[in-house]
Parts: C-alpha cells; structure tokens; sequence
C-alpha cells in the first residue's frame, strides 16, 4: 500500500514549487485522511490556492500526471474566495473531513454555524429520498444504492454533531452514538463496505423509510 505520509511529502514539495507562495491550504480527505486506506483507495488531496483561474487548472492537471499512482489521485481544488464563500452546509462535511497538512480551515469553519448543520441533514435526506426513489423505480442499481448508503453516512455523522456537538470521523464510533434508526443506516453501510451482497429491496426500503422520517423532522 502506499505510504501516504511520503508521497504527501513528495505531493506538497511538487504543489510549492509550481505555485509558490499562492498555496493557502492542503489537506487530505476519505480513506487515507481518516487512515482507513486499502490498496484501491482513492488519494483524496484538497488544494486551496489564493485564486483560481482556468490556466491554474491545466497547471495543476499536469503537475499531477507527473506524480506516482496519478490514477489513483482525486480530490478538490479551489480558490480562497470561492471556498470563503461556498454554501456554508457543505462546508460542514468538507471541514470536518478534511484532515490538514499544510495551513487551517478555522476561517472556513467559522461559517459553519447551527443553521449550516441543519440544511446539511435536511438538504442530504431530501436528495437520499430522491435518489432512492429514482432507483426503486427505474434505474434499479446495486451501485447507486451503494452510493446512496454512502451519502447516508455522512447524513448521519451531521445527525450526530447536531445532537451530541462532536463530529464523529469513523462510522463505526457512530454506532455507539446514534438512535436505532441512523444505527440501521450505518450498519447497512459498513455491510456494503465490507463487500456483503445486496439485499436490494429491503435495503431500499429501509433508506426510503429513514430518509421520509428526516424529511419530515422540523429544523
């Protein structure tokens, strides 16, 4: 598997010598950031310059091809201002996921505030029960369900900060947290995750049933 503290290394030197002093921050998301990482796992690298323009975009696309395991290299580029002024409930998620290597993200989660929680759980249920209807109906799809369960998670880990005031990074501490119902949900996903078959029916009425429920719970 990749040592991932040495290729970050190798990452923000590459990142510092074709942008110089414009980088603002680096971070690391997903399944290295939260050091649950596989051999096929994503390396999810966040980079905020002080701008963004549509040239700094080619620059940094061919800053990655010429890195080690460019394919398995993902993640989020941005300027500062955009990130500063971003839909303060996706920042929420975008915040507490990420983890730092180079600079802070307290300015950014400053923004996020009680109000910001609550649109994330409300706005994430109401695309969850969109998207699992969609598929029940038409596109019938293990991996959109998968995707789905995915989403839920990360509903969940808002459900919990909203009640508790603790941002809870690995699913499985969530169990211990969390009502029967998000548990459900949670359990489902590390299922998933783990590779056991889908259930298609009862696992989608299951996310059907969870996500009606938070639709209808008030701010």
């Amino acid at each position: 598997m990749i040592n991932i503290t040495a290729w970050m290394e190798n990452f923000l030197q590459v990142l510092n010598e074709t942008f110089n002093d414009r980088v603002w921050f680096v971070g690391l998301q997903g399944s290295y950031g939260r050091g649950e990482a596989t051999e096929t796992s994503d390396i999810d690298v966040v980079v905020i310059l002080d701008e963004l323009s549509a040239m700094d975009i080619q620059t940094y696309n061919g800053m990655l091809d010429t890195l080690p395991r460019r394919d398995l290299i993902c993640g989020f580029l941005s300027g500062k201002r955009e990130i500063l002024n971003w839909e303060p409930s996706d920042l929420f998620q975008f915040c507490n996921d990420t983890s730092p290597i180079k600079g802070s993200l307290a300015e950014m989660l400053a923004i996020v505030d009680k109000s910001a929680v609550n649109r994330a759980i409300k706005i994430g249920v109401c695309n969850i029960f969109h998207g699992c209807v969609h598929n029940m109906l038409y596109e019938k799809n293990e991996d959109i369900l998968r995707g789905l369960y995915k989403s839920a998670s990360f509903v969940v880990q808002a459900i919990a900060f909203k009640q508790t005031g603790n941002y809870i990074q690995h699913q499985k501490e969530l169990l211990h947290v969390v009502s029967s119902d998000e548990r459900a949900i949670v359990e489902i996903f590390i299922d998933l995750k783990n590779g056991k078959p889908v259930e298609f029916d009862r696992m989608s009425e299951t996310l059907f049933a969870w996500s009606k429920k938070w639709i209808a719970e008030p701010n």
